[in-house]
């Protein structure tokens, strides 16, 4: 039910509405002219309905029964698909181990900091005196194509 307003003016002669609360007290004051026009841009419940002819009624009240009944048979169709569905992962899947958690990104950055330095440091102590003679070889193999480095290449072989 709408709250009773009554109509009062101000000092300087502007009409008012007031609003009381159950115990008399002014709940709210507006004036009169911003509150009438409020009235007016809206339009009550009954205005609504008796602004509507009467096939638009029925027309209306068939849509909402065919929304109503097909939101009950699409509600009762998801939650047997849900039901099979949960059974199916019940048969199929075992139990899952605990899902491992990932360390922070700092934590990540040291890590990989110090499995870089480790590579490193195992590559350059493995072999490094083979890595240095291969470039030699091919040196020698370059220079044995050219008239002059077939000599040298000759010599090369020879002392080895």
């Amino acid at each position: 039910m709408p709250t009773r307003r009554t109509t009062m003016r101000s000092r300087t002669g502007t009409k008012l509405y007031a609003v009381r609360d159950a115990s008399g007290q002014f709940k709210d004051i507006q004036t009169y002219k911003r509150a009438h026009a409020a009235d007016l841009r809206h339009k009550s419940k009954a205005e609504v309905e008796a602004a509507r002819g009467p096939m638009e009624k029925k027309v209306r009240k068939a849509a909402g029964d065919a929304v109503k009944s097909v939101k009950r048979s699409v509600k009762g169709a998801v939650a047997a698909v849900e039901r099979v569905a949960k059974r199916a992962v019940k048969q199929v899947a075992g139990r899952q181990p605990p899902k491992k958690t990932m360390p922070k990104p700092a934590v990540r950055k040291t890590a990989k900091k110090t499995a870089s330095k480790t590579a490193r440091k195992s590559a350059g102590k493995a072999a490094p005196k083979p890595a240095a003679k291969k470039p030699v070889k091919k040196t020698v193999r370059k220079a044995a194509t050219k008239p002059a480095g077939k000599r040298l290449a000759k010599k090369v072989s020879k002392t080895k």
